[in-house]
């Protein structure tokens, strides 16, 4: 019950703060890439949660689990929220004021791209019980060598990266995507920094590196 209701907050909790940041900046409540956005975001959540608390409640409850105890991983994460959030309030702000427009038939792609993400995203937990928020490696943890896997080292930072690119255009907002582009690059810099990990305390993972050779976009890096 405790999880339940832990997970419901967190539910309601992360959809009131992106719906203030979003309709507060833009001055209206008729802001369309919002609330597609938020129905993009929020309704896959909703279903990934629940599956989660039926058939695997121990990785729901460390989904939930955000806290970073590494410093340097503190800094990347509370970078990667300022990106986020600065890129969703300078999308609103831009509908507000029509700084920039995305064409229509780009917002349509963006919107599916950014379902695709959540999808890819609900396959890597599916694939890796192990999965985690924090940078660590799970006491009995074991290496996780097939399919995406098996294409990409960190499955898990290429679908967050897909899906935060698209975002600020399903929002219909160059200025926010511009912004957006700095999440990536933050993602790159946490690999780097949990392979040393990876290497240090999993079985298994150099052999592993030598094998697959992308660590998050295959064929270019």
């Amino acid at each position: 019950m405790k999880l339940l209701l832990r997970a419901f907050l967190a539910f309601v909790c992360g959809f009131a703060l992106c719906a203030l940041m979003l309709f507060l900046p833009a001055g209206t409540m008729n802001y369309p890439g919002a609330w597609l956005f938020l129905a993009l975001l929020f309704i896959p959540m909703l279903v990934l949660g629940t599956v989660l608390f039926v058939r695997s409640p121990d990785l729901l409850r460390e989904r939930l689990n955000g806290r970073e105890k590494q410093k340097s991983q503190q800094g990347v994460m509370g970078l990667t929220a300022l990106v986020i959030f600065g890129s969703m309030i300078l999308s609103a702000v831009d509908f507000r004021l029509g700084f920039t427009r995305v064409p229509g038939w780009l917002m349509g792609v963006a919107a599916v791209l950014q379902l695709a993400a959540y999808g890819l995203y609900g396959e890597v937990m599916r694939e890796n019980a192990w999965v985690s928020r924090t940078v660590k490696v799970q006491e009995g943890q074991q290496l996780v060598d097939t399919g995406l896997y098996g294409v990409v080292r960190h499955p898990m930072y290429m679908a967050a990266s897909a899906l935060f690119l698209a975002i600020p255009l399903v929002l219909g907002s160059w200025i926010g995507f511009a912004v957006m582009l700095l999440f990536p690059l933050a993602m790159a810099y946490r690999i780097q920094e949990e392979e040393k990990l990876l290497l240090r305390e999993l079985a298994g993972y150099a052999d592993y590196r030598r094998r697959v050779r992308w660590r998050m976009i295959p064929f270019i890096w």
